[in-house]
This record gives structure tokens, C-alpha cells and sequence, in this order.
């Protein structure tokens, strides 16, 4: 069985976390996560902090083992929803889109275990001389919010860079990526396209539907004029926006064009109007299953192809 220090420090069976996704990654699905042997994480995304609790009241009915919560830094409920999980004393808090320098002590002093998804070497290193626990090295092959660097560059380069440990995201979907990751210097992994497909997953059926048709060339990234590009599936919405990002419209009118599309592709299933973020990992999911047999599935295809390293050695 694959262990590493992130077991320990995080009380999992499996060095795996699933990804906090917006209007996705709700109490049902962590909770099905953490009881898989993994760390299922709650997204707080643009909702206030009276969702998030209804939240993790629904994931501590439904598991006694860790979870935590994913705060997108750049929403408007972000203080009080960074207070709520303190008062709730969530194992682990992973953060995006921002700087979480502010919330660390009081998340510390909480007793949470703060691990910050990172796109660059220098956001590792003030992440780890504020206090962090861990960081995820997220490639720009991920679903959502994306950097620049490939996982396959960026996981060497924090690793290399920080004495925390390191998880990689982006474009995992299997064990080949798993022990990939774990010989780029990683000692653990992040996945959010894969548990799209898990059968506790609540997201519409068509957004499902759309992970399983997705080929090597089904995503696309959008937002790179307004600074905030995102990855998601090419559908109508998404040509559209292509469309209007490359024309004359004011970056206020472009903003306008894209607010709410990810709730209506994850609700609704609309693909008119829905935003179907989704890493380039698409491509390798090919079944919907439970979250405990995705975590074993991944895990168990890792562990010969680890044993089989030395075989290139001399």
C-alpha cells in the first residue's frame, strides 16, 4: 500500500485529496472521499458562509474521518466564510485565487492544517514562511482558475524550492499520473475531473455525460484578457466567449458574459449558458463509479508501476 508523510500529517489512508470545485464539491461528495480513504474537500466558491456550514454539518454526518474545505480567496463572503471554518474547527482548509496571509493565524489557532494550491515557485515560498502545511503544486492542465507552468515542470520546481510537502494537481486522473507524480518529488496527489464521475457526485447529469465524450482536445482556456483564465469544455458557451474575448467589448461586458455559467453548467446542465470547467484529465475518465473504488482504482494502478522503477536503473 502506498503510504507517504501526508498520511500522518493529514490522518488519511491514501495520499489523495479531491479537488475543491465549485457548486460541485459538496458535503456529500467530500464526505464520500475521506470515507474512500482519501480527503474529501467541501467548496466554499463564491457562497456565504451559511452554505458552507449546512455543508459540513452534511459531511460530519456522514463520515468521522478528516475533511476540509477549499476557500476561493477572491469572493466576496471570504472573511466570513474563513471565520465559519474556524469555528468549526475543519481538519484542513485548502485556499485559491489569492493570498491567505491574512487568515493563517487564525486558522493555526484553530487548529487547521492550511495547504494553499500554488501556480509558481514564489507563491510556494511565501506560502511556507507564513505557515503553511503542505502545498498543491496545481499544473496549468487543471480544471478551473489555471497558471502557466505544466505539472510536469512546476512539481520539480516546488518540491525543490520548499521543505513542505508537496502535492500535485493537474491532469491526474489515473496511477500512471499518481506515481508520476510521486517521482516528480510529490508525496501525494490532487484530483477534482476524476470525482466528477463518482456516483456521489450531485453535478448535472449532462456535465457528467460531457466528462466521459471528452477526447485529448475537448478543453479550452478562456479569461486570459481579463487575468484569471479558466479551463472548461468546449461547448457553445464557450465559442461564444472566445468570440467576445477577442472583439471589442469592455472587460466589464466580458465579465458580465461568464458570471453565473459555471452554477448554470453544474445545476442546469445548460450548454448555452454553462461554464463545464474541466481539467484536460477528461480524457481519461471513462466511468462513472463510487469515490472509494476511484481512490482505489488510482491507488492499486500505481503500485506496480512503482515497483517496477529500479527495472530502469542500473
Amino acid at each position: 500500500m502506498i503510504r507517504s508523510p501526508l498520511c500522518g500529517l493529514l490522518g488519511i489512508r491514501y495520499p489523495v485529496l479531491q479537488g475543491g470545485m465549485a457548486w460541485i464539491a459538496d458535503g456529500q461528495l467530500a464526505a464520500a472521499v475521506s470515507n474512500g480513504g482519501g480527503l474529501g474537500i467541501i467548496a466554499a466558491g463564491n457562497a456565504p458562509a451559511d452554505y458552507v456550514r449546512q455543508q459540513i454539518a452534511i459531511a460530519k454526518r456522514l463520515t468521522d474521518k478528516p475533511f476540509g474545505v477549499n476557500i476561493m480567496l477572491m469572493s466576496e463572503h471570504a472573511d466570513e466564510v474563513a471565520s465559519a471554518v474556524a469555528d468549526e474547527h475543519v481538519s484542513v482548509v485548502t485556499t485559491g485565487a489569492g493570498n491567505p496571509s491574512k487568515y493563517m493565524s487564525v486558522w493555526k489557532n484553530a487548529g487547521i492544517k492550511v495547504i494553499p494550491v500554488v501556480a509558481s515557485v514564489a507563491m510556494a515560498k511565501l506560502m511556507a514562511r507564513v505557515g503553511a502545511s503542505a502545498v498543491i503544486a496545481e499544473g496549468t492542465e487543471s480544471g478551473g482558475h489555471v497558471g502557466e507552468l505544466t505539472t510536469m515542470v512546476l512539481v520539480p520546481l516546488v518540491a525543490d524550492a520548499v521543505s513542505l510537502p508537496v502535492i500535485a494537481a493537474g491532469g491526474i486522473a489515473d496511477g500512471r499520473g499518481f506515481a508520476a507524480s510521486l517521482m516528480l518529488g510529490a508525496c501525494g496527489v490532487q484530483m477534482g475531473t476524476r470525482f466528477l464521475c463518482a456516483e456521489e457526485c450531485t453535478v448535472h447529469e449532462n456535465y457528467k455525460a460531457k466528462i466521459l465524450k471528452a477526447g485529448d482536445l475537448s478543453t479550452a482556456v478562456t479569461g486570459k484578457r481579463l487575468g484569471h483564465p479558466v479551463r472548461s469544455l468546449r461547448t457553445p458557451f464557450t465559442r461564444e466567449y472566445i468570440k467576445a474575448e477577442y472583439s471589442g467589448i469592455s472587460d466589464e461586458e466580458l465579465e458580465a458574459l461568464g458570471a453565473g455559467a459555471l452554477r448554470m453548467a453544474a445545476k442546469e446542465g445548460s450548454d448555452d449558458k454553462g461554464c463545464f470547467m474541466s481539467g484536460q484529465s477528461a480524457a481519461l475518465v471513462t466511468r462513472i463509479e463510487p469515490a472509494a473504488d476511484i481512490i482505489r482504482s488510482v491507488v492499486e494502478e500505481a503500485e506496480p508501476i512503482l515497483r517496477r522503477a529500479p527495472e530502469w536503473a542500473e
